[in-house]
C-alpha cells in the first residue's frame, strides 16, 4: 500500500510543469550547483482507525518537497515554486494509483529554512491521507 501511495504523490509532482531535477528517497542524487532542484522525503504518520473492531484504517503523513534554490538571487523564484506546488496539491485533491487512492487533507503549508551557503531552502508540507481495507 505505502509504494501506492508513494506512486500517486511521486506521480503528481512528476507531473507539475516546468520541472525541476528532483532527489527522490534513497536514490543517489547530485546536484547542479547553481541549478534549482527539490528533496522529496515521505514522513509518515501513525496510522488511524476509525472505531475499534472496524476493518478500515487510514494511512496518513506529509509529502515534503524542500526546494532548494540558489543563493544571492532573491526569493522571487523560489516562491513561485511553492505557489505552484500549493495550487498544484490542492486541498481536496484526490489522486488514484492501482485503485488506491490518496487524498490531499489540507492547503499545503510553507516554512523557510533558510541558506546553507549554497541554496535557500523552504519546506513545503502535503499533509495526506489514504484509505485502506485491511484484511
Amino acid at each position: 500500500m505505502s509504494d501506492k501511495i508513494r506512486a500517486a504523490l511521486e506521480t503528481r509532482l512528476n507531473d507539475l510543469a516546468p520541472a525541476i531535477s528532483t532527489a527522490w528517497e534513497n536514490v543517489e542524487f547530485t546536484p547542479v550547483v547553481g541549478t534549482p532542484w527539490q528533496r522529496v522525503n515521505i514522513l509518515w504518520a501513525s496510522p488511524e482507525n476509525t472505531t475499534l473492531g472496524c476493518n478500515r484504517r487510514f494511512e496518513r503523513g506529509i509529502f515534503q518537497v524542500t526546494l532548494n534554490y540558489p543563493t544571492n538571487k532573491g526569493a522571487s523564484a523560489i516562491d513561485d515554486r511553492v505557489n505552484l506546488l500549493i495550487t498544484h496539491f490542492r486541498r481536496g485533491l484526490a489522486m488514484t494509483h492501482s485503485g488506491q487512492t490518496v487524498r490531499i487533507t489540507s492547503t499545503p503549508s510553507r516554512v523557510t529554512l533558510g541558506d546553507d551557503g549554497k541554496y535557500f531552502k523552504m519546506v513545503v508540507s502535503i499533509n495526506f491521507n489514504e484509505a485502506e481495507f485491511i484484511q
